[in-house]
């Protein structure tokens, strides 16, 4: 971050990172911070909020139980920049029991977001019905010494934060089973 002269204010994106034990416990925690978060730094409406909180929810879920072992620490990290974004980043270690590189999770992305895709499983939506569906960039990277970074970013100038306007995206989930 840089200081503004003018008003001694630091200019630029805020980042706060948290490094969990790779236990699900931790996840009501980071839940709780999410929604804090959002609705103290954004002009999002409660029900985005929620979404956010969602959003992230899922993406620690998928790190403590594919993505890291017994043992292992995940990391989540929130980039926001005032009246331009949120950012939220989940790094998992890779040791996990289904390790994933950036390449396979785009092409299980593409897949899932395929109009005639069927979801034959309880389990699987997440990524594809909640994060990408709910965020505007969602993005996978190898992570340096193994693991995945997943970021998620949904930018703050949408005017449907503020307003009543119909909205393009789903308010509710449908699981097909």
């Amino acid at each position: 971050m840089e200081m503004n002269k003018n008003t001694n204010k630091k200019e630029g994106p805020m980042k706060i990172t948290i490094t969990l034990p790779n236990n699900a416990y931790f996840v009501s925690g980071i839940r709780d911070f999410t929604l804090s978060l959002i609705r103290n730094t954004t002009n999002f409406a409660e029900k985005w909020a929620y979404r956010m909180q969602s959003v992230v929810d899922e993406l620690c879920n998928n790190a403590i139980e594919f993505g890291s072992s017994d043992g292992a620490e995940v990391r989540v990290s929130f980039l926001h920049e005032k009246d331009k974004y949120i950012e939220i980043i989940v790094e998992d270690t890779g040791t996990g029991k289904a390790e994933k590189t950036a390449a396979e999770m785009k092409k299980i992305m593409e897949e899932k977001l395929k109009k005639d895709h069927k979801f034959t499983g309880i389990r699987g939506r997440g990524l594809a019905r909640i994060v990408h569906e709910w965020t505007d960039e969602l993005e996978f990277k190898d992570r340096e010494g193994g693991g995945l970074i997943v970021i998620a970013r949904k930018f703050l100038k949408d005017p449907r934060f503020k307003s009543g306007l119909p909205e393009s995206t789903a308010t509710h989930l449908v699981l097909d089973v």
